[in-house]
């Protein structure tokens, strides 16, 4: 098969698993369709590895295609393809998402048995992907928006899955909205494109840019940071990372998915995709990345400081976005790339630990209540320790290879990205605290009442149904995980995705080893051929240095996390009460929401109050008002000259006609 057929394949096989789940979800047993969805998600990433050396089998120079099925519109210049685009870095994403997410797709099979939803999760679950896959695989800016709504739409469909929740809706709708925004900014970026550049395709207009746009001119970075807003809201960075945290109200293995492989990679996979736009404004270039340098650092202390489980995974993964802005928007498109991968790997692995860690505290997220599972759940502390020092960047472990590859790239570049360097070595130290404080939180002590009834009966515990950021009772059909709680221990299927993550999590860098293997930025080479930078990089020895300094970062942070929470565990509330205004601010989540709430909510209802009570009432049903006064009048007026008297009609006729006349003999004048 041609490369081409095996991309379409790519897109087919969840589209289908989705819609055959979807209109046959009254006939089909919940296994059964777990089992449609989990077999079309390996379809797909068994058709990504035919891709893979279809795609190998061509020269190097001309690793790309572009594959049209038929065209949706046209119009003088104007033309849109239902097309995808093969190139190295499309492939890339494709491996990743379909990856990752057939793992989460097994675990998924056994954590969300006791659902009432069932079908209707993996009919979702299945779409979310297909569109994802879209998205990576546009063959033009259209096709690339099309996507980019579809994985709106979906995260909105996952988010809000428990939809009796009142949170889990609200949480929905919010990140429904933030990414509506940065549809917006998208399209605006399409539309200039086409009116500078007469064309959308990725080919003609990355070819044609040089020749259109001065470099740093005003519409090139117009562009750009139209793109931006798209990007920054899908990835969940400032200013528009408040929905992520709340994303969490769906279902584990949903912020498994959204998180690792699918959708808060997409801004990152944008600027790599973009790099020819983005290398001719180098002012926009320069926004995105210290855009990802300041969320890095703020959602870096966020997780420091809240007490969920979950958000505090939802906050490293902003964290770490944060570095891959910082990566592809400074030239380092390969690391940024290879970060990207490795992240997936553990950062999936640590979502699914924190769902069985849940499942056992029976539906409890706060760290607080946890103590002593590593006794009570000996396989998911195991792997929970492996994916936070991926997370930590402990030498040796893939995200050692990938973060530092990135740190490296800044000081390399020096000048203000030196800035960056300093930046980002204080986030690593902040990584390594916040990643061991989940595990020494959960993990060593006197077993909590729920991890010692794990022990002493070999069940888990099931608590009444509650909502857990309220405690709030709860319907248990729907808006619920549902009457038994899975967890690793028991559950094959879920341990076999876990372990096979975490066997990722550790060795997956070693595809990447400074002056050893360079199997990525080989592999990517072709797409950033023509890359201002495709020739800059750091020598071995100045990356084995890098990774040195990394690594004692990394165990810095991990030995004070050690001193604050197994030594010493006084120590954080002492602290508390000494920088009471810096916690306070770390807890509140650097009052995000409340910003958002004062700058965009509160004007626009007040706007919306204003055309409410005063727009609408005094001009809109004046002007109605008026209108529908004078037509009465008017039938009146004309009802009175109906008199039926002829004398009274030759009148008017004659009058009529004088008038007439007159007008003529004046307009003749």
């Amino acid at each position: 098969m041609t490369l081409a057929t095996w991309g379409w394949l790519v897109l087919l096989f969840p589209l289908v698993g989705s819609i055959l789940i979807g209109l046959l979800f009254r006939v089909l047993a919940p296994r059964a369709a777990g089992a449609v969805g989990t077999v079309a998600i390996l379809a797909s990433f068994i058709c990504g590895i035919g891709a893979l050396f279809a795609l190998q089998a061509e020269p190097e120079g001309s690793r790309h295609v572009a594959s049209s099925l038929w065209t949706y519109a046209s119009g003088g210049d104007f033309r849109i393809d239902l097309g995808i685009y093969l190139d190295p870095l499309s492939v890339f994403m494709v491996l990743v998402v379909t990856g990752v997410s057939s793992l989460i797709h097994i675990y998924s099979f056994s954590y969300m048995q006791s659902d009432e939803g069932y079908r209707r999760f993996f009919s979702y679950l299945n779409f979310f992907v297909f569109s994802m896959l879209v998205l990576v695989l546009a063959g033009n800016f259209v096709m690339l928006i099309l996507g980019w709504a579809l994985v709106g739409f979906s995260s909105y469909a996952l988010i809000s899955y428990w939809y009796r929740r009142g949170t889990a809706t609200a949480a929905g709708m919010k990140a429904f909205v933030i990414n509506v925004l940065g549809d917006v900014g998208l399209y605006i970026a399409a539309i200039l494109i086409f009116a500078q550049v007469g064309a959308i395709d990725y080919g003609t207009v990355f070819a044609q840019a040089p020749d259109t746009f001065a470099n740093n001119s005003w519409a090139i970075n117009a562009i750009c940071l139209c793109l931006l807003v798209g990007a920054f809201a899908k990835s969940a960075q400032m200013p528009f990372h408040t929905w992520l945290a709340d994303a969490m109200e769906g279902p584990t293995p949903v912020s498994s998915l959204i998180h690792a492989a699918t959708m808060v990679t997409a801004g990152v996979y944008l600027i790599a995709r973009c790099h020819p736009l983005f290398e001719l404004a180098p002012t926009s270039a320069d926004v995105a990345a210290f855009v990802g340098l300041a969320t890095l650092l703020i959602s870096g202390t966020i997780a420091l400081a809240v007490t969920d489980l979950k958000r505090i995974i939802a906050y490293s993964t902003m964290s770490q976005i944060g570095y891959m802005f910082v990566g592809v928007s400074i030239g380092a498109y390969s690391a940024g790339l290879f970060h990207l991968m490795t992240h997936a790997f553990f950062k999936a692995l640590l979502f699914m630990a924190a769902g069985s860690v849940i499942a056992a505290m029976g539906n409890i997220q706060n760290i607080d209540r946890m103590r002593g599972f590593r006794k009570a759940l000996p396989f998911t502390a195991a792997v929970l320790v492996i994916g936070s020092l991926a997370l930590a960047g402990f030498p040796g472990t893939s995200g050692w290879f990938s973060k530092d590859e990135i740190i490296d790239f800044a000081h390399f570049r020096g000048g203000m990205y030196d800035v960056m360097w300093i930046g980002m070595l204080v986030g690593a130290f902040i990584t390594g605290v916040y990643s061991f404080r989940i595990v020494f939180r959960i993990l060593p002590g006197r077993a909590c009442d729920e991890a010692k009834h794990l022990i002493e009966t070999g069940h888990v515990v099931h608590g009444d149904p509650v909502n857990p950021l309220t405690g709030e009772q709860e319907d248990s059909e729907v808006g619920y995980p549902g009457p038994e709680h899975h967890v690793a221990e028991q559950a094959p299927g879920m341990k076999i995705a876990m372990g096979v993550l975490a066997l990722l999590a550790l060795i997956g860098g070693l595809v990447q080893i400074p002056g050893v293997t360079e199997v990525i930025s080989n592999f990517l080479a072709p797409t950033f051929a023509d890359s201002h930078f495709a020739h800059l990089h750091p020598s071995t020895g100045e990356a084995w240095t890098g990774l040195v300094i990394g690594g004692v970062i990394s165990i810095a942070g991990i030995l004070t996390a050690w001193l604050l929470y197994v030594r010493s565990p006084e120590v954080p509330a002492r602290l508390i009460q000494r920088f009471t205004p810096l916690y306070t601010l770390f807890v509140n989540k650097w009052y995000g929401d409340e910003l958002v709430d004062w700058l965009v909510v509160k004007p626009a209802q007040g706007i919306g109050r204003f055309f409410n009570n005063v727009f609408e009432r005094f001009v809109i049903n004046g002007a109605t008002a008026g209108v529908s006064g004078l037509t009465r009048s008017a039938g009146a007026a004309v009802r009175e000259l109906q008199s039926g008297m002829i004398r009274g009609y030759a009148v008017v006729m004659l009058f009529g006609i004088v008038g007439i006349v007159i007008y003529f003999l004046i307009r003749s004048i």
